[in-house]
């Protein structure tokens, strides 16, 4: 037998000193060397528990076994059967809490690298296209009209899913692209652009129909919908309605939410001002509120704007921090200076309404909450003052409420989301199904889409009757 390789294949990065000044992808991805040495690490175990552990149910074992043989198009194939956006979630799915940590090689040492062979074989895709088998013949039309809210993950696999099964689909969108928090909540140097758009286009060409700047709520709500002939719908509009702590000082100007800055910098390109005339403002000393992913996605783009400085301040300990281990990791390397155990308790302001310090408190941790982490507590007479000119809360975000205000049987929760069933996405109203953020809050890209599969699952068999 084999001798068994606990060692994973390293994934080339930038430098750095260089990617700090630059919006260019960090991780580089494999070569078709790499990527066969890591495939040839799978031991195809019996049981399949990185499938179980896959939200979206991909054969895991399946595909890597035909990277390993070099037959590319099926590894293609048997990713795109259970995954529309594998480019997508190669690079952002936290495989390592999912199926990676499911592997039977996790025991003893490194699981397989199972995102990045996923981002491997996507994006040999996107560049062979020529070379793939041709199309499968479109399934039978079923005469059903649906609509589908929102273009995030949740909204594009639940588009793709029907479309796959014979229902005529139409993506609603409110801004004027398509992609939703892929677009504007993740940056450039983690998710290029392109590769959304791609993944879109692909979306698209199973025949679903992308309406742009249809916001829905305002120019239409779900009623006019469903009396316009559409037989169901599906809400994936995500959470894009940021919160903020009610500290005094939170109107000061130099104070953005994650959602506007990442907004601004990402969706309106401010990182190429003046080539795209949407500027915006960045301090010489940043700070970004928060431990999350979003909260190093704001602190690194910062940095690349040209900080001197850029600060993460984060209540609890690094243990605690939800953000994905390799972006805490990439931060760091990045020279981001971490102020953990530490929580603001005032904004400071200059005469002319500009934020220029924050008073904070150290932090002790006592008991575990509700969240299972241990929560945090302010030391008493440990204020001290950090001088800064710009501010970004990355506090987490709640749905937007326009279509809750205008949909008055839609029920949802004291905190704005959407109730709906767990295992098929059905709401209070009759015909209407959502996933994804507007369900369960802020959470992965990965858990809207597998949200996103069942409901589409579950709208299938309703339409069917």
């Amino acid at each position: 037998m084999a001798k068994l390789n606990l060692n994973r294949e390293p994934m080339t990065k930038q430098d750095p000193k260089t990617r700090g000044k630059n919006f260019n992808e960090v991780a580089l991805g494999y070569s078709a060397e790499q990527a066969k040495a890591e495939a040839s690490r799978c031991i195809q175990c019996p049981k399949h528990s990185c499938t179980d552990g896959c939200p979206v149910e991909i054969d895991i074992p399946g595909f890597i076994k035909a990277v390993l043989d070099d037959n590319m198009p099926e590894a293609v194939r048997i990713l795109k059967d259970k995954n529309s956006l594998p480019g997508i979630c190669g690079r952002v799915c936290p495989q390592e809490t999912q199926c990676e940590q499911a592997c039977s090689l996790a025991k003893k040492g490194a699981p397989i690298a199972i995102g990045r062979l996923e981002r491997y074989v996507a994006d040999w895709e996107r560049t062979n296209i020529g070379a793939l088998n041709p199309k499968a013949e479109p399934p039978r039309p079923t005469g059903k009209q649906v609509a589908v809210v929102g273009s995030g993950p949740a909204g594009l696999v639940a588009a793709a899913d029907l479309a796959k099964l014979g229902h005529s689909v139409t993506l609603l969108e409110a801004l004027h692209v398509a992609g939703g928090v892929l677009m504007y909540g993740i940056p450039e140097f983690r998710l290029p652009k392109e590769i959304v758009q791609a993944e879109v286009a692909y979306v698209a060409s199973l025949g679903v129909k992308i309406e742009l700047d249809s916001v829905v709520g305002k120019v239409v709500t779900l009623d006019e919908l469903l009396e316009s002939g559409y037989h169901a719908i599906f809400l994936g509009t995500g959470a894009g309605a940021p919160m903020f702590m009610d500290i005094p000082g939170e109107n000061l100007n130099g104070i953005y939410s994650a959602n506007e800055f990442l907004t601004r910098v990402n969706l309106m390109k401010a990182y190429q001002f003046p080539e795209y005339d949407t500027p915006v403002f960045v301090g010489r000393r940043v700070a970004v509120i928060g431990g999350g992913n979003v909260a190093m996605d704001s602190a690194r783009c910062a940095l690349r704007l040209g900080t001197d400085e850029v600060y993460i301040i984060y209540r609890r300990s690094e243990v605690e921090m939800p953000a994905r281990r390799e972006e805490v990791e990439n931060a760091k390397e990045e020279g981001i200076q971490f102020k953990l155990l530490t929580n603001p308790k005032r904004y400071i302001g200059s005469e002319s309404n500009w934020v220029v310090g924050i008073e904070c408190y150290e932090m002790g941790l006592g008991e575990p909450d509700e969240s299972g982490r241990r929560r945090p507590i302010a030391k008493e007479g440990s204020e001290f003052i950090l001088d800064v000119d710009m501010v970004v809360a990355a506090l987490g975000t709640r749905p937007n409420p326009l279509i809750a205000q205008t949909t008055s049987d839609l029920k949802t929760t004291k905190w704005g989301t959407v109730v709906a069933d767990d295992t098929t996405g059905k709401t209070m109203k009759d015909r209407v199904w959502a996933g994804g953020d507007i369900v369960t809050g802020a959470a992965t890209v990965i858990s809207a889409m597998g949200a996103a599969r069942r409901a589409a699952r579950d709208i299938d068999e309703y339409l069917r009757g």
